[in-house]
């Protein structure tokens, strides 16, 4: 595929990019999508035609079916595929799935002249990530993760998303990751994650981010009365002490620092059913970090969006998923020493997970993320 536009250096693999900007405010099918080129221009029409339903086996979601405007295709596609550059609207046809906690998703089908279709993803950051999420970390990570067999392949970049390859595959919901095969698979595979190797500095990042969110949660104001008396009620004192105590804790675990995921919820696991394949996406939030941060933080998903807590592993299922991860080839040879000893690690770093995540929602409420 032949691209163009400016390119940028991501540690050593050189990524096209285009200056222009995309309106996230896709709203539900009640709202015209729109697009915006840049920070001065109106805002132009992008849907025709919404509201399909599609289910794929027991994960259900809304798909905002649209075709493409020319002025589309012709600014950003243009900018950043010279293969595509001649193409009319007529050849780009794009679903918006619903249900992204932080980004919008496109998936844009692209017709080429020869007759074949093209499938790609277009995400689009969400409004005011930039308090929580460091763009320059994740641009850096995805072309090596990509290589080393991780997510989708960046395509290109836009200044406020980029576009990716296509998986073919359905996103898992919160009750199959605690299935056997699946949670071997999943901690098979993190621990190939953990050993990819990211350029730059290997300093866990973990607790800069979370005294940052502190900082920033505990400065909040609110218009809403009743959110402002709810959010007085807080005592940070409270928090910086708990944070501080589990800093203090953690650090006598000696965990080993890697390249962690940091946010492998459902959502962010997809799986071809077909080939049986299983896939990593999304590490907007990856980082150096510490591997039971990680592990743990996953253990904290099973209980979903609903955040049902009795639905967290069980001693015998995290001993399962540990078995795989430390031993993916044989499982149980693994010692009964050195699952305690991940058992304690994970357990510790579980509950930073819990002050992480409760920090980066109040960051939310103010400026609030599409979901």
């Amino acid at each position: 595929m032949g691209v163009s536009g400016e390119a940028r250096n991501n540690g050593d693999i050189k990524v096209v990019h285009s200056s222009l900007i995309v309106d996230h405010s896709l709203e539900t099918p009640e709202v015209t999508p729109r697009l915006v080129v840049n920070r001065t221009q109106s805002m132009l029409p992008l849907v025709k035609q919404i509201d399909t339903i599609a289910t794929f086996a027991d994960f259900s979601i809304t798909v905002t079916t649209c075709l493409i405007g020319f002025d589309f295709d012709r600014e950003l596609f243009k900018d950043l595929f010279k293969h595509w550059s001649d193409l009319d609207e007529s050849h780009f046809v794009a679903e918006t799935l619903s249900g992204g906690i932080t980004n919008r998703l496109l998936k844009v089908s692209v017709k080429e002249e020869k007759g074949n279709t093209v499938h790609v993803t277009v995400r689009i950051y969400g409004p005011n990530t930039e308090y929580v999420i460091n763009r320059d970390r994740e641009l850096l990570a995805i072309p090596h993760l990509s290589a080393a067999g991780f997510g989708p392949k960046l395509l290109g970049t836009f200044e406020n998303g980029m576009v990716q390859s296509f998986i073919h595959a359905r996103t898992l919901n919160a009750s199959d990751m605690r299935k056997p095969k699946l949670a071997a698979e999943i901690a098979k595979q993190l621990k190939s994650f953990h050993q990819v190797d990211i350029p730059g500095s290997k300093e866990p990042q973990l607790w800069n981010d979370i005294f940052k969110f502190f900082k920033k949660a505990s400065n909040l104001t609110f218009d809403d009365c009743k959110k402002q008396n709810m959010y007085k009620k807080i005592s940070f004192k409270e928090v910086e002490t708990e944070i501080i105590k589990l800093k203090e804790l953690t650090g006598h675990l000696d965990a080993p620092v890697v390249f962690a995921h940091n946010d492998l919820l459902s959502g962010n696991l997809m799986l071809n059913d077909d080939e049986e394949k299983l896939y990593f996406i999304d590490f907007e939030y990856g980082s150096y970090s510490y591997r039971g941060f990680d592990i743990g933080n996953h253990f904290n998903e099973y209980a979903g969006l609903n955040c049902d807590y009795t639905l967290y592993p069980s001693k015998a299922e995290q001993y399962h998923f540990f078995k795989h991860y430390l031993n993916p080839e044989k499982p149980n040879e693994v010692s009964d020493k050195d699952l305690e000893a991940l058992y304690v690690e994970t357990t510790c770093y579980m509950l930073v997970s819990h002050l992480y995540w409760a920090l980066w929602a109040l960051i939310q409420v103010p400026k609030p993320t599409s979901h």
